[in-house]
């Protein structure tokens, strides 16, 4: 079993959500990419809410240290990103690979994260969040995903219930919905394993694509 974790933008939640996925499903965490060493790594915050041991924690590919789209912060930390290379470790787990920011985030001057995905063909679980903006933000991606063939799994929506927004986009999108992480304060790992159980059933979670 294998999923992408993607999102609308970037600092959605995305990363907490993988944390619980990876968790949920006795998973294995891969960030092919990472931007920014300077506060914790997306890798460092699964593991911790996760409670995921270090086994469990694949090592990324590109470790950038400027907080940016990873095709500048490569090209200040001199760095060449080679999009080509990139392959799903295997892994006798389930395995949860999570993207950077949104699906065009360029990797390169002519790659973006979509192009990446769309040579993988795993199946994609996008994460939105509830508030303003997100239907026209989640019914693009949608269309930047299927435009390229890449596998929609499922919507994961991270924020506030708002019903209408939720539904509306179901419909338009013609996605199914996976369940919501609601706000947690404080995010705790068990908090946050708590409200994963509650929202998301497992079953959720069967090899099926749409």
């Amino acid at each position: 079993m294998r999923f992408v974790v993607t999102g609308t933008d970037t600092g959605i939640g995305k990363t907490v959500f993988s944390a619980a996925l990876a968790a949920a499903l006795g998973g294995t965490y891969w960030k092919p990419i990472q931007a920014g060493l300077d506060e914790e790594t997306d890798s460092q915050t699964v593991s911790r809410l996760g409670r995921l041991p270090a086994e469990r924690i694949l090592p990324e590919a590109y470790r950038l240290r400027t907080p940016a789209s990873p095709h500048l912060a490569a090209r200040l930390d001199h760095v060449t990103i080679e999009p080509e290379t990139l392959t799903p470790p295997a892994t006798g787990a389930p395995l949860i690979i999570e993207g950077a920011g949104g699906l065009l985030v360029p990797l390169t001057e002519s790659q973006v994260f979509a192009d990446v995905f769309a040579r993988w063909r795993i199946p994609v679980i996008l994460c939105a969040h509830t508030g303003l903006g997100t239907i026209n933000h989640t019914l693009l991606s949608l269309e930047a995903l299927r435009s390229r063939s890449i596998p929609v799994f499922g919507i994961a929506f991270i924020g506030e219930e708002m019903a209408e927004t939720q539904r509306i986009i179901a419909a338009m999108g013609s996605v199914r919905v996976l369940g919501r992480m609601p706000p947690l304060d404080p995010l705790t790992p068990q908090r946050l394993q708590r409200a994963f159980r509650d929202h998301f059933p497992l079953s959720s979670f069967q090899e099926r694509t749409a």
